[in-house]
């Protein structure tokens, strides 16, 4: 946890009786605290000490009464467009702060130009740059930025702006997410807390997700900071929904200081929002950026092998012993909604926490529906090793969702060229598991594996790889199996049954009959009747083996 950052002195923080101030947003602070790779075209002074209220999104059609000290994000304009050029000349007319562009291939020297000849501040975004993201990240600047009393704490280092929200509030802060993640708490000596603060603190999220608990709604639904009363055997509580360009981001929850110091500190609170949207809106993003850039890299990994080198000197990868592709999901009759949104990320969690303990470090990425980690292969029992690994976190798994996860791992790749064929092989067991499971229900008293290594299932995942080739190249058109399962579908008779039976016992009567549960002459009957109506060579070894091939792919593929 990092406590480096400097707090403000408690006897300075009373401050209009709330702990913060005023001050006037210069177009300086907005871009020093949006940190989103912004160029100044034309940087003065002047222009850097134009003050800043409000943002606002251009649009050619609207008709502006005012825009006087608004930064415009000029959404859709290029330079050099007839939109571009009415843009700069309205905006400086109605001396607004500054315009955010994108430059689409413009020259930064004919940005510049036209910004001198505008006598007007022109931001040059990232091409790349997410317009959604850029005008949250302007707007909680403007109000960031006015509330500075906390200014000294590193953006989006949310341990740290909780002890200072801790200090000016005079109570244990936390920060929560939508999804009841701890994103950050406060580590100030001598401050009283509860039970169920230490319990948050340790597993890092809440004990009832946001959606089912009734004082999340009404701290949502509330317009700024309210008490909430405190629950059995604990404290009341301070807390705030912190919004974003009316996105929810989260909450922050303050153990409550007592009736004097209530009212200021809910005033601080209040006060807080702008900045602690801010801090967030920073957070998150470095978050994703570092959750996409290690998916991006350890999908280059598994997928182009022409680039696999890179990504893994980019990851510091160590591939001296091997690597093996680790996958993992969630068993759920549904995706898409939050709470399997909300699962899956701790999965995600859950497999990077267990391989950092594990192995000094994690290589672990959520792509699509699945988790993926990389397991290194040191040791001289590295399967056995690979296959504790998957089976703890699989014994942890009811403790971030009530329903039940796979885990497989892929075969040993020497080289990163084999990365590919491991995930492959690790995929294809976890279909296998997940198949097993859906028929689970079905098989009274047997239980489907949660957990495999490939080579655990190996021959039945190269008997499923035959049968595919079978049905793909039309094999099987002539070998009698279809017109077996007409004649049964049609008639309701169980000659396919029967057919598994006899090439399950080499065709012994008495084994077929006791596992048919019918009379050893009811067995020779219908024995007798598929050899004529379906002209089948039973007595062929050959015509044998192909008709067991086929019924056991295609029972492996069943649903």
């Amino acid at each position: 946890m990092d406590k480096a950052a400097p707090l403000p002195d408690p006897q300075q923080t009373d401050r209009s009786q709330s702990g913060m101030q005023q001050s006037v947003v210069r177009l300086s602070d907005c871009i020093q605290l949006m940190q989103a790779d912004l160029v100044h075209a034309n940087p003065t002074p002047e222009n850097l000490g134009h003050p800043v209220s409000d943002v606002l999104m251009y649009d050619p059609l609207d008709s502006w009464s005012s825009v006087d000290d608004r930064i415009i994000l000029a959404v859709g304009c290029t330079f050099g467009s007839p939109d571009f050029d009415q843009l700069l000349h309205r905006a400086a007319n109605s001396n607004a702060a500054a315009v955010i562009v994108k430059a689409h291939g413009a020259k930064m020297e004919q940005l510049r130009s036209a910004a001198v000849g505008h006598s007007l501040s022109v931001l040059v975004a990232p091409d790349t740059a997410d317009w959604t993201r850029l005008v949250a990240l302007a707007r909680a600047s403007v109000m960031g930025a006015a509330a500075d009393s906390v200014s000294g704490v590193r953006l989006g280092d949310l341990y740290a702006f909780a002890n200072a929200a801790a200090s000016i509030t005079n109570g244990a802060a936390s920060i929560v997410d939508p999804l009841g993640r701890i994103l950050g708490y406060s580590t100030l000596p001598g401050q009283p807390i509860d039970e169920l603060r230490r319990i948050t603190t340790l597993t890092l999220e809440e004990t009832t997700p946001p959606a089912f608990d009734q004082d999340f709604k009404i701290v949502y639904a509330a317009p700024g900071a309210v008490l909430v009363q405190a629950p059995d055997d604990g404290m009341a509580r301070l807390a705030l929904a912190v919004r974003a360009g009316g996105e929810l981001l989260g909450s922050i929850w303050i153990i409550d200081p007592g009736e004097e110091k209530r009212a200021t500190a809910l005033n601080a609170l209040d006060r807080m929002a702008p900045l602690a949207g801010l801090h967030m809106l920073h957070a998150r993003s470095a978050s994703d950026f570092g959750e996409r850039r290690n998916a991006d890299l350890i999908r280059t990994l598994m997928d182009d092998t022409p680039h696999a080198s890179f990504a893994a000197a980019q990851l510091g990868l160590d591939t001296a012993n091997g690597l093996a592709v680790a996958a993992f999901s969630i068993v759920r009759p549904e995706t898409g909604s939050l709470e399997s949104v909300r699962d899956i990320h701790r999965l995600l969690h859950l497999v990077t926490t267990v391989c950092n303990v594990q192995f000094g470090t994690s290589h672990s990425a959520l792509i699509g529906s699945v988790v993926y980690a990389l397991l290194p292969c040191n040791g001289t029992s590295p399967r056995a090793l690979h296959g504790r690994i998957i089976q703890e976190i699989e014994a942890y798994s009811h403790t971030i969702s009530s329903f039940p996860v796979i885990a497989t791992v892929g075969g040993i790749a020497e080289s990163i060229e084999d990365l590919a064929r491991s995930r492959s092989e690790a995929m294809q067991t976890l279909h296998h598991l997940l198949n097993l499971q859906s028929r689970e229900g079905k098989a009274r008293g047997k239980k489907a594996p949660r957990i495999a290594l490939f080579e655990d299932f190996q021959i039945p995942l190269d008997l499923l790889k035959i049968g595919a080739f079978i049905e793909d190249n039309g094999l099987g058109g002539s070998d009698g199996i279809a017109r077996i399962q007409a004649r049964d579908a049609e008639q309701q008779t169980d000659y396919l049954e029967t057919l598994r039976a006899y090439l399950a016992s080499n065709g012994n009567i008495s084994a077929m009959a006791a596992q048919l549960h019918v009379h050893n002459n009811t067995v020779r009957y219908r024995v007798a009747r598929l050899a004529e109506d379906f002209n089948l060579d039973l007595a062929d070894p050959q015509k044998r083996l192909w008709l067991w091939l086929r019924l056991t792919t295609m029972d492996l593929a069943a649903k």
